[in-house]
C-alpha cells in the first residue's frame, strides 16, 4: 500500500496499489515568459520521480500538466521586448521543454497550452454565471464571488480576505465585490491578446485555465492534483471553488500534494526578487544528475535551501556510486559468496520501495541504496561476476525511479594502460618508489589505480 500525505486532509491517505483505471494526476505547469530556475525544477523532479515510482508499483498514470501561454507577465515582459506576447510564450515553452529533457523529466504524458483550451475556459465561465457563482465588472472582467462559496480556504486554512496576503498571483480590481474575488475572465485592452466570448472579448484569468482543462481530460473530479506549495494559495483554493461551484461535485480532487520551497540563503527562489539560478545556467556548470539527487536528498515536502555547497557534496555522492559501479565492471570471479549477497539485495530493494511507499521519503531511499554499498564494499573483489551484475541491476533500477542515470564504465586509454603495465613490471622487481611515480602520473591523466586481488584495475576520477 502507498500512502501519501494529502494537503487537503492533513493526514496519510493510502493509495490501492490495484486499480482498473489510472491514477488521474494533474501537476501546474509553467508560466512561459522567461526561463524556467530551478526552484520550479525542484517540483518537477520531485513529481517526476514520483510518476517514475509508482509506474516501477505497476499503477497505471496519466501525467497532466498546463503550460500558462497567457496571462499578465507575459504581457508585460513581451511589452518591454517589444515583441508578440504568442511569441515570446513559444519561445520560453520551448525552452522549458528543453530543460525537462535535459533534467531527463520524461513522466508527463500530455502538456496542455491554456490557449488550445479557450473554449473549454468559456464554458466553465458561462456556467459559473449560470449558476449566480460570477459577477461582471464593466470594463474589467468577469469575476468569482467567494461570497457564494463558504468553503474558500479549506485547502491551506486561510479565509477569502487573506488573499491579498497570498505569495502567488491575485487580482486587484477597486469594483470587486468582496476582498479575495478573482478574474474568470478579464475584458480584452487594445493591443493585448483577445478571444471572443459571449459574454465580452478578452481572455481567461490564472486559475480558471487549470479547472477548464483538468475537467476536459478527467471530468469534474480527480485522483490527485500537485504543484509548490505557494500556489496553494489562492491558487489552488480557486480552482476548487470554481471546478465544485460549476459541477455542485465535491471534492473536487481526493489529494493534494506540494513541494517544498527552494530557498536561497534563507529566501524563495523566485524571479521577481533576482536571487534565481536557471536550469539552463545551471547545467552549464553541472551535470542533471547533480540537481536530480540534491532535490531527491531532500524530502519533497522539505524547503532545500541551496547553496554550491550542496552542488558540491550531490556531485561527490554520485562519484561514489558511479566508483563502486566501476569496481563491479572489473569483477571476474566465477565464484562469490552466495546467500549473503541475495539478503542484502532483497534487504535493499525493501528499504528502498517501503521508504518511497511512505509518502515518497527519497531520502530514506537513497539512504538504503548506500547502505547497500556499504555492505558490500569491504567484500567487493570476492564476489563473483555474476553477483557483480545482480548489484549493478539493484543500482539501475533504484536509480532510474530517482530519473539517475548509471553511466557506461569509462574505456582506458591505451595510454593509460600501458603505464600500468609498466608499474607492475616496477613493482615485482620491488622498485617501489618509481612504480608510486607512475601511479601519480595516472593520478593527474584523471584515473586511478586499485590494486585488488584481482590484479590492478583502473577507474575514471
Amino acid at each position: 500500500m502507498i500512502r501519501i500525505f494529502n494537503t487537503l486532509s492533513g493526514e496519510m491517505e493510502n493509495i490501492p496499489q490495484k486499480r482498473k483505471k489510472s491514477l488521474d494526476i494533474f501537476v501546474c505547469g509553467p508560466t512561459v515568459y522567461d526561463y524556467s530556475h530551478i526552484g520550479h525544477a525542484r517540483t518537477y523532479i520531485a513529481f517526476d520521480t514520483i510518476i517514475r515510482f509508482l509506474k516501477s508499483q505497476k499503477i497505471p498514470v496519466y501525467y497532466l500538466q498546463n503550460i500558462t501561454d497567457i496571462d499578465d507577465k507575459i504581457i508585460a515582459r513581451a511589452k518591454e521586448q517589444k515583441i508578440d506576447p504568442k511569441k515570446l510564450a513559444g519561445k520560453f515553452e520551448k525552452e522549458y521543454y528543453k530543460d525537462m529533457k535535459a533534467l531527463n523529466i520524461n513522466s508527463v504524458k500530455k502538456y496542455a497550452r491554456a490557449t488550445d483550451y479557450i473554449p473549454q475556459i468559456i464554458k466553465q465561465v458561462k456556467t459559473l454565471m449560470k449558476k449566480s457563482y460570477a459577477y461582471k465588472i464593466e470594463g474589467d472582467g468577469i469575476y468569482f464571488d467567494l461570497s457564494k462559496f463558504p468553503e474558500y480556504g479549506k485547502l491551506s486554512k486561510r479565509t477569502s480576505n487573506q488573499a491579498e496576503d497570498a505569495v502567488s498571483r491575485i487580482d486587484e480590481s477597486v469594483k470587486k465585490k468582496n476582498k479575495g474575488d478573482f478574474a474568470l475572465w478579464k475584458f480584452s485592452i487594445e493591443n493585448e491578446p483577445s478571444w471572443k466570448s459571449p459574454f465580452g472579448d478578452g481572455r481567461p484569468g490564472w486559475h480558471i485555465e487549470d479547472t477548464a482543462i483538468s475537467e476536459k481530460f478527467f471530468g469534474p473530479q480527480y485522483d490527485l492534483h500537485g504543484g509548490a506549495v505557494d500556489l496553494k494559495f489562492p491558487h489552488h483554493e480557486s480552482e476548487i471553488a470554481q471546478q465544485e461551484a460549476a459541477s455542485g461535485k465535491k471534492p473536487f480532487v481526493k489529494i493534494w500534494m506540494h513541494t517544498g520551497f527552494l530557498l536561497i540563503n534563507g529566501e524563495k527562489m523566485s524571479k521577481s526578487l533576482g536571487n534565481f539560478t536557471t536550469i539552463k545556467d545551471f547545467l552549464e556548470i553541472y551535470p542533471a544528475d547533480v540537481l536530480r539527487f540534491i532535490i531527491v536528498s531532500h524530502h519533497y515536502r522539505s524547503p532545500i535551501d541551496y547553496s554550491q555547497n550542496l552542488a558540491t557534496q550531490a556531485s561527490a555522492s554520485l562519484r561514489h556510486i558511479y566508483r563502486f559501479n566501476d569496481r563491479l565492471s572489473a569483477i571476474k570471479n566465477k565464484k562469490g559468496l552466495g546467500k549473503q549477497i541475495k539478503d542484502i539485495l532483497v534487504r535493499g530493494n525493501k528499504v528502498f520501495t517501503s521508504a518511497m511507499s511512505n509518502d515518497f521519503n527519497t531520502p530514506k531511499a537513497i539512504a538504503g541504496i548506500f547502505d547497500v554499498m556499504r555492505l558490500i564494499e569491504p567484500k567487493i573483489w570476492t564476489l563473483s561476476r555474476a553477483e557483480a551484475k545482480y548489484i549493478k541491476k539493484f543500482l539501475e533500477n533504484n536509480l532510474d525511479i530517482l530519473g539517475i542515470k548509471l553511466p557506461k564504465t569509462a574505456k582506458i586509454p591505451t595510454q593509460i594502460t600501458k603505464i600500468v603495465k609498466d608499474r607492475e613490471l616496477l613493482r615485482s622487481s620491488k622498485q617501489f618508489a618509481q612504480a608510486d611515480v607512475l601511479r601519480k602520473k595516472i593520478d593527474k591523466l584523471g584515473y586511478i589505480i586499485e590494486d585488488t586481488p584481482q590484479g590492478p584495475i583502473v577507474l575514471k576520477i
